[in-house]
């Protein structure tokens, strides 16, 4: 069966190397845990892509059916669902996503 959202979110996932599904922008996160996200990959120098899943109601309950995963923000590393803004903290805290980001190829900030 074809689901345009769910060949959507394929796509994006396919040509952005980090792509974060949130509810506002980088700029402007409307809710906690995406700013929480959205201030590792700032802090860790990541590139990255986002969807504002408030403004796109059909990609935002899309995502959740896409990845199994019955909250946004949404982290996703070259293709790999992640996880959300409680398991993106503790990589972040114990150095699970520096690993994850090298072993992926992705440009960011080293630990000093």
């Amino acid at each position: 069966m074809d689901n345009p959202v769910f060949d959507r979110i394929k796509t994006e996932i396919a040509d952005h190397p980090v792509m974060l599904y949130m509810k506002g922008t980088a700029q402007f996160p409307q809710c906690g845990f995406s700013a929480r996200v959205v201030q590792i990959l700032t802090h860790l120098q990541v590139p990255f892509n986002t969807v504002n899943v408030l403004e796109e109601p059909e990609i935002r309950e899309g995502i959740k059916q896409f990845s199994n995963w019955p909250t946004v923000p949404q982290l996703y590393v070259k293709g790999e669902f992640v996880g959300g803004s409680d398991i993106v903290t503790e990589m972040f805290q114990s150095g699970e996503l520096h690993t994850l980001l090298t072993e992926k190829g992705v440009p960011h900030q080293t630990k000093e």
